[in-house]
C-alpha cells in the first residue's frame, strides 16, 4: 500500500477518535472555548491536511490507484458529516445543514454509481463543488472555536438588548460567529447548486435506452 492510501486510511481512523473525545467528558476551557472542542478541531484540521497531502503525493509521484479513487472521497464525506453531527450535538449547528449535505452526497454518489455501470462516464466537478469543499472545511474549523451557535449574529439586528451586551468585550466572538455563519451559508448554497449541477449534467444517465 502506497503512502497516499495510508494517509487516507489514517484520515478515516481519526473520525472515531473525534467521536470518542466528547464521551471523555474533559473539563475546562481556554479563552471560553471548551477544551473538548479544541481537541476535536485539532483532529479535524489534521485530517483535512492529510486530505490535501495524499492527493498531492499521489499526483506528484504518479501513485494514483483505484483503491485511492474509491476511498478518498468516502473519507472526505465521512469526516465532514461526522464533524457536522458533532457540532449539532454541541448545539452549535442546526440539524438542517448536515441534512442537506447528506442528501446531496447520496444523490451525487448515486449518480457516480450509475456512471460507472453505464461505461465509466465521469461527471466533472464544477466550481460550485470546489467552493462547497473549501467553505465547508473552513466553516467547520471556525465553528468549533465559535462560542456562539450558528446565526447568533443575526440577533443584533432585531434585539437592542442583545446588541448592547454583545458588543464591547464580546466583539471578537461576534465577528467569529459572523464568519462561521457566513461560510456555512455559502457552503450550503454551494452544496445545493453543485448537487443540481450533477443532476443536470448526468440526467442522460438515468434515461432508459
Amino acid at each position: 500500500m502506497n503512502l497516499p492510501n495510508k494517509l487516507t486510511i489514517f484520515r478515516i481512523l481519526l473520525v472515531p477518535v473525534m467521536i470518542i473525545i466528547p464521551l471523555l467528558n474533559i473539563q475546562g476551557d481556554i479563552w471560553g472555548i471548551p477544551i473538548t472542542a479544541l481537541i476535536i478541531d485539532a483532529i479535524f484540521i489534521m485530517a483535512s491536511i492529510t486530505d490535501k497531502l495524499d492527493g498531492y503525493i499521489a499526483r506528484s509521484r504518479n501513485q494514483i490507484t483505484n483503491f485511492g479513487k474509491f476511498l478518498d472521497p468516502i473519507a472526505d464525506k465521512i469526516l465532514v458529516i461526522v464533524a457536522m453531527i458533532i457540532l449539532v450535538e454541541m448545539g452549535k449547528l442546526p440539524a438542517w445543514i448536515p441534512s442537506i449535505v447528506i442528501f446531496r452526497e447520496f444523490v451525487v454518489s448515486g449518480y457516480r454509481l450509475i456512471a460507472v455501470e453505464s461505461g465509466g462516464k465521469v461527471i466533472a466537478a464544477s466550481i460550485w463543488g470546489k467552493l462547497k469543499t473549501v467553505t465547508q472545511m473552513l466553516a467547520i474549523i471556525i465553528a468549533f472555536i465559535d462560542v456562539n451557535k450558528f446565526g447568533e449574529i443575526f440577533k443584533i439586528f432585531n434585539n437592542q438588548t442583545v446588541q448592547n451586551t454583545m458588543f464591547g468585550n464580546n466583539t471578537v466572538t461576534l465577528i467569529i460567529n459572523g464568519i462561521t455563519t457566513a461560510l456555512m451559508i455559502i457552503s450550503v448554497i454551494a452544496t445545493i447548486i453543485s448537487g443540481l449541477d450533477y443532476i443536470k449534467n448526468g440526467k442522460d444517465l438515468i434515461k432508459d435506452k
